[in-house]
Order: C-alpha cells, then sequence, then structure tokens
C-alpha cells in the first residue's frame, strides 16, 4: 500500500479570527496538494501570538509531512510570525 502524504496548515493573524479578512488561501492549497498527491490533513487559526504559533507549529509538524503557513507576514507591530517560526524550530 502507497504512503499517504499528509500536510498541515497554520493560518496566522488576528484578523482572521475576528472576521475582519476572509481566509482565501485554504481551499486553493488543499487543491493543489490533492494534485500532488498529498492529503491536507488539518487546519489551525492562530492569533499573532508567538507562544500559540509556536504550539501549532510544533504539534503539526510532528503530525504532518509537510507544514505550511500562511498570514502574519507584515509592517505592522503584532506581526510575529518570524520570530516564532524560529522560535519553534529552535533557530535565530
Amino acid at each position: 500500500m502507497a504512503k499517504i502524504w499528509t500536510a498541515a496548515l497554520v493560518v496566522i493573524g488576528d484578523e482572521i479570527l475576528s472576521g475582519r479578512t476572509q481566509d482565501r488561501n485554504i481551499a486553493q492549497l488543499a487543491t493543489w496538494l490533492n494534485v500532488q498527491g498529498i492529503r491536507l490533513a488539518e487546519v489551525r487559526v492562530v492569533p499573532d501570538v508567538e507562544q500559540a504559533i509556536v504550539a501549532a507549529v510544533n504539534a503539526l509538524r510532528i503530525a504532518n509531512d509537510y507544514l505550511f503557513t500562511t498570514g502574519g507576514i507584515g509592517p505592522t507591530h503584532d506581526d510575529v510570525t518570524v520570530d516564532s517560526i524560529a522560535a519553534a524550530l529552535g533557530v535565530g
């Protein structure tokens, strides 16, 4: 039996959780992954809070073959994604 490759997505942003912005990436990523033979197994939406991002990244990268993130990158003070990913991976 062939291995089923899995992926997870962490959607980062207070604006998603508040409803100010609608996510437009989940369906597009799921469709693209399916074409590649990869199943999108889980999606988590987290706030712009380092501890929440680190926890989601660490949990999902252990449980899946691939991990993607969207959102949380911008010029505002609350965009802590880069530092959070570095902390989750133990670099920087």
